[in-house]
């Protein structure tokens, strides 16, 4: 299923140089700062709290862990369900600046979903619930519902391989 993102095209520079026309400086370096800090922090209320109030909406015993990087420009577009862990420095992304066009995109994490360490979710992916996504994976596509996705990019992985 291809993913869920909107285009727009940018004829010139590429858009990445020119984010400023796309976002709002300040508004941007207000959720840089506010990231930047909560990637630090070990307590997670806290951080939950913070991720909060740039909008993500974090499900309730949430867990995201130390030095994970949620979307700088677009945290709104970010749900997290409940009792879900976001390993050790991953990165989730809800935009992506190409040479003629940016994206952006909603990025939904279902309930109980253990994101491994590493691993990096693109704008505009849906992963169901009870899902598991191994430690460095790319995830370019969506993930059903208690699958396991490994590897780069992300693919299903036999259930043999997860030790069950």
């Amino acid at each position: 299923m291809p993913r869920k993102l909107e285009r727009y095209p940018c004829p010139g520079p590429n858009p990445m140089s020119r984010w400023m026309s796309r976002v709002s400086p300040w508004r941007a370096s207000v959720n840089f700062a506010v990231l930047q800090v909560a990637r630090f922090l070990p307590f997670v209320g806290l951080k939950n709290a913070m991720y909060r109030l740039l909008g993500v909406k974090v499900g309730k015993d949430t867990a995201v862990g130390l030095f994970a990087m949620l979307d700088i420009f677009f945290p709104e577009l970010i749900t997290i369900g409940d009792n879900s862990v976001i390993g050790y420095n991953c990165t989730i992304l809800a935009h992506e600046f190409l040479v003629h066009e940016w994206r952006k995109g909603p990025v939904q994490i279902g309930k109980n979903v253990l994101i491994g360490a590493n691993a990096t979710v693109l704008a505009g992916i849906t992963i169901g619930d009870d899902a598991v996504i191994g430690a460095g994976a790319v995830v370019v596509s969506d993930v059903p519902a208690g699958a396991f996705y490994a590897g780069v990019p992300a693919r299903p992985v036999n259930k043999s391989l997860r030790g069950e």
